[in-house]
């Protein structure tokens, strides 16, 4: 009989099983402080515990714990990590140095279902959602290669790597309670950011829940008509229906909105665009990250010119926008934005 992951039970849930196998039910707490504050993953690190509750707990649990299975180092020092779930799925992490700030880009979803043309993940099947504790695992693993290979404490975590986190909606907030609980990692949850291809219901559900991690919008065109091309989740999820869900979650909230904006060659990247932008960025209190493309196999898109890249920065910094450029990073092993496929290394 194949035993429970005690990482899916409540320390509530641990008490009342310890209690009913003749165990004391205030080892409970010490347990689920191993679990989630010294993420631990074998019984036999729980060393406040004597050998016989440990033996016991080994004989009736696991602990499903994410591991790495390939590493990658860019040139620029970003790191992509092949994590390995308990059940040999596997999704990508990367860990992204720089000067001011150690992030953490974890996965929500073993593939995706959104299809997004620009995008490699969305030219793979979603197999499954990952669990709080699958999500909370690639943190602790990311934080510990920035500690190992940078010396530097991690700083800052985005959703943003393989699928949509708000199609997965438990797993998100149960990892994010597991991260920024007292009894967690105890994280503020200011230093998060979950990024979305725009579920209008679920970032209003997110405002209902009072959320305290910040929102970030892959807009990537200001019109329907262009990000219906690009992005098949938008005829559903109309910017008119994405811009009244996002208002209504900046008055629950109070947290503006970052929309991230790829700039395609002679797609999206003329001053026309720039002004559809800059209109769209008055309907949502909002500043904007402006991306570079990262070129995949399976699309024609090619990143846009230096100069239409500033020129249009600046048409949107002469109108008040709030605007950061974020240059690509570990594009050279398929780890940058839009990039994460598990592509066996070449080398």
């Amino acid at each position: 009989m194949s035993k429970q992951d005690i990482r899916k039970l409540s320390t509530e849930q641990i008490k009342t099983w310890l209690t009913a196998n003749g165990e004391q039910g205030f080892r409970a707490k010490q347990i689920s402080e191993w679990l989630w504050k010294k993420s631990a993953w074998s019984f036999d690190d729980m060393t406040n515990l004597s050998l016989k509750t440990r033996e016991l707990l080994k004989e009736h649990f696991e602990i499903r714990a994410v591991s790495v299975h390939k590493k990658q180092v860019s040139n620029d020092k970003t790191i992509k990590s092949g994590f390995k779930l308990f059940d040999g799925n596997l999704v990508e992490g990367v860990l992204i140095p720089a000067d001011d700030r150690m992030t953490a880009c974890v996965s929500s979803q073993v593939g995706c279902s959104l299809t997004c043309k620009f995008c490699a993940t969305g030219y793979m099947a979603r197999k499954r959602n990952l669990d709080g504790a699958e999500i909370y695992d690639q943190v602790v693993l990311i934080k510990h290669q920035a500690e190992e290979h940078y010396n530097q404490p991690l700083t800052n975590i985005v959703y943003m790597g393989m699928g949509e986190p708000l199609l997965n909606y438990s797993g998100l907030i149960e990892s994010v309670n597991y991260i920024t609980s007292p009894e967690g990692l105890n994280w503020s949850p200011k230093r998060i950011t979950v990024s979305t291809a725009g579920i209008a219901k679920m970032i209003q559900k997110l405002g209902d829940d009072g959320v305290k991690f910040n929102l970030a919008l892959s807009l990537h065109a200001a019109n329907d008509t262009k990000r219906n091309e690009i992005m098949p989740i938008n005829e559903s999820n109309s910017l008119q229906n994405l811009a009244t869900a996002l208002n209504y979650f900046y008055k629950k909230t109070g947290n503006r909105i970052t929309f991230e904006y790829i700039v395609f060659n002679d797609f999206n990247d003329s001053l026309q665009d720039a002004k559809e932008l800059w209109e769209f960025t008055k309907k949502v209190p909002a500043k904007v990250n402006i991306i570079e493309y990262n070129p995949i196999a399976e699309a024609d898109y090619v990143n846009t010119t230096e100069d239409k890249l500033s020129k249009f920065a600046k048409f949107l910094e002469d109108k008040g926008v709030i605007v950061n450029v974020r240059r690509s990073r570990g594009k050279d092993i398929d780890a940058a934005c839009g990039q994460l496929a598990i592509k066996e290394p070449t080398v």
